[in-house]
């Protein structure tokens, strides 16, 4: 692959704000990696924090991780692009990549989409600690949350389903956070190809056996045309629903410690975040 544009010399990036933003938060104080599958919007992600850690004399080396789950003939490809990305972005900053095989055990009547992401986040988390990494990112945008909200209400979903996807989760002894819910994906794309950088196209994406492509085909289109400003206010309602969600769960908790039932007690506690129906 041929150089990569200077990342410090690109033009103002879409996921600005949003990185500030998450500087700004808990976590980036931990080592962290970016979960890349070559596709547009993660490649956007690991850009944009190439770009940054060049910029701020970051110490340590950002780090990518690829999940080669093996259910496409293209997933061998896949890496050697990922490979390729990588390996030309460490010309400007240090960059590693780690590749992780797995197998996606399916029983009869699974979703392969579920399935494949259980599978996926379970190994982001093991490679992660195998390297001493307590966070990884995750590249899911609004167009992701505006689909998740959708799933949901096709699902008659209560508060919990509706809050969408979390901005950051705990699983397996790592933390996600998805720095970039507020992003358009079209603004990604537009970015990427105004500077030249490479990323992969997923065909499965256009696969309109899965439930989130036919929304994103034929649902997605129609909100476009009608309610322009749609990402928005779908993330501003998904926002809400997670804070009346949680304001729920505090006064349960706070019920259930007043009764001090040895009983109550011993069942399970309500959900304190937002569950993650995510890709």
């Amino acid at each position: 692959m041929d150089l990569l544009p200077d990342l410090v010399g690109l033009n103002r990036s879409p996921l600005d704000a949003a990185w500030r933003e998450w500087l700004a938060g808990d976590l980036v104080a931990q080592p962290y990696a970016i979960a890349f599958s070559g596709g547009a919007d993660s490649t956007a992600l690991l850009v944009q924090a190439v770009g940054m850690a060049r910029i701020s004399a970051q110490s340590r080396p950002v780090v990518a991780l690829h999940i080669h789950h093996g259910l496409q003939p293209a997933a061998d490809d896949f890496v050697t692009h990922c490979e390729s990305i990588c390996v030309a972005l460490d010309r400007q900053f240090p960059t590693r990549l780690h590749v992780e095989h797995i197998t996606v055990a399916l029983d009869k009547g699974d979703s392969i989409e579920a399935k494949a992401r259980e599978a996926r986040y379970a190994a982001l988390a093991a490679v992660a600690l195998a390297r001493g990494i307590h966070t990884v990112l995750l590249a899911q945008h609004a167009d992701d949350q505006v689909e998740t909200v959708l799933l949901a209400l096709t699902r008659g979903a209560g508060l919990a389903g509706l809050s969408g996807m979390a901005p950051n989760f705990e699983r397996d002894g790592v933390q996600f956070g998805r720095p970039m819910l507020d992003v358009a994906a079209r603004d990604l794309r537009d970015w990427l190809n105004a500077a030249r950088i490479p990323y992969l196209q997923d065909p499965s994406n256009d696969d309109q056996r899965f439930t989130r492509n036919r929304l994103r085909h034929s649902v997605v289109p129609g909100l476009q045309a009608a309610f322009p400003a749609y990402r928005t206010t779908f993330g501003r309602s998904a926002g809400l629903a997670f804070q009346a969600q949680q304001l729920l769960v505090e006064v349960a908790e706070q019920d259930l410690a007043s009764i001090g039932s040895p009983a109550l007690r011993r069942r399970p506690p309500a959900v304190a975040s937002r569950p993650d129906p995510a890709r």
